[in-house]
């Protein structure tokens, strides 16, 4: 089924937590769930790397145009939150835009350790994590997007986002994605919605 690659994104103070500049109200809730997937990732790391994606802007970015100041470069803000600090070797990228592609060496990361299969989980559903799974879909990886391992504003900027990465990636829970490695699986088979319509428990 080709190597893995657990994209945590933007697990960072500033989204996450009461003193978080541009919180993410539902970001403290996935946290058990994305240290589970950690967790297993770590125990296979021959099949699947994880790779911390970091927004981290300078001081004066255009990002600050449309948006609170958050997450500038060198800042506790920019900090991964300490629940889910990298271990290892594990990769750590940094990025400005909200893609972990744009303008970053994630896909030559990817290919320099063959990776075929992107998952993406963190924060927010609908605009960083939506954009990263498109920018590895338009690179021809496979894509995966974990639903309990994302979050957004509320509950209908969540939904909107996975929906959306339903068109052409597998939304699975961060069970069902265990599972499948269990059983020797590939997590995902039966990706995509041809027929374009929303369908699955995790995106209705």
């Amino acid at each position: 089924m080709g190597k893995h690659c657990i994209l945590v994104i933007d697990m960072l103070n500033d989204f996450i937590g009461e003193n978080a500049a541009l919180r993410c109200p539902d970001g403290e809730k996935i946290v058990p769930a994305l240290r589970k997937l950690m967790d297993y990732g770590r125990t296979r790391p021959e099949d699947i790397h994880i790779v911390h994606i970091q927004e981290a802007h300078r001081k004066h970015d255009a990002d600050f145009r449309v948006r609170p100041v958050h997450a500038v470069a060198g800042t506790w803000g920019s900090r991964i939150i300490d629940e889910l600090k990298p271990a290892g070797d594990e990769y750590v990228i940094p990025k400005r835009r909200h893609s972990g592609f744009m303008y970053t060496d994630l896909d030559l990361y990817l290919r320099e350790e063959n990776i075929e299969t992107v998952v993406v989980t963190g924060v927010w559903t609908n605009v960083c994590v939506r954009s990263t799974a498109s920018d590895a879909s338009y690179r021809a990886y496979k894509v995966i997007a974990i639903s309990d391992c994302c979050a957004s504003k509320d509950e209908e900027m969540h939904r909107a986002g996975l929906r959306d990465m339903a068109i052409f990636a597998k939304v699975m829970t961060v069970d069902e994605y265990i599972k499948a490695w269990e059983e020797g699986e590939d997590p995902w088979k039966d990706a995509g919605q041809p027929d374009n319509k929303e369908k699955g428990r995790c995106c209705s």
